[in-house]
């Protein structure tokens, strides 16, 4: 199996200035802050993303942890460029499909574009029950 030139690209600068690609966290305790942990037992890839957002749903910045394989490296980093100032409507537009297609994922390698969609998801889900949260408390929404 070969990875393509995209993927292999991605994952060397992801080594090589891992904070230039968003690798990091925010701090869990910002309300503006959403995460998404989803991980894949069958192969062992791990995500963790964190939203930072504005009162308009908007994502204004984005970090990333990924433990697996160079493709779900570089699939993190995809889902970076792509979320960072998108609303959280646009951001459910994004499917595993367009990450799998942007880095000319092997089919093989499919499962770590999915699991990016679904570290998205949940990130969002994260983010919308803190919003209900704060509707029901009076807070700013």
């Amino acid at each position: 199996m070969a990875y393509s030139n995209k993927v292999v690209q991605r994952f060397e600068d992801v080594l090589n200035n891992p904070k230039a690609h968003s690798v990091g966290r925010f701090d869990p305790k910002d309300p503006m802050v959403a995460t998404g942990m989803v991980g894949a037992p069958a192969c062992g890839d791990v995500m963790k993303l964190d939203l930072k957002l504005d009162n308009n749903d908007r994502i204004l910045d984005v970090k990333f942890k990924t433990y697996g394989c160079g493709s779900a490296i570089a699939s993190s980093t995809m889902f970076v460029e792509m979320l960072k100032g998108k609303t959280i409507k646009d951001a459910k537009l994004i499917k595993d499909k367009d990450i799998a297609t942007a880095l000319e994922l092997p089919p093989i390698k499919l499962h770590c574009s999915v699991l990016a969609e679904s570290g998205i998801k949940k990130a969002i889900e994260d983010w919308e029950s803190k919003k209900a949260k704060r509707r029901h408390n009076g807070g700013p929404i």
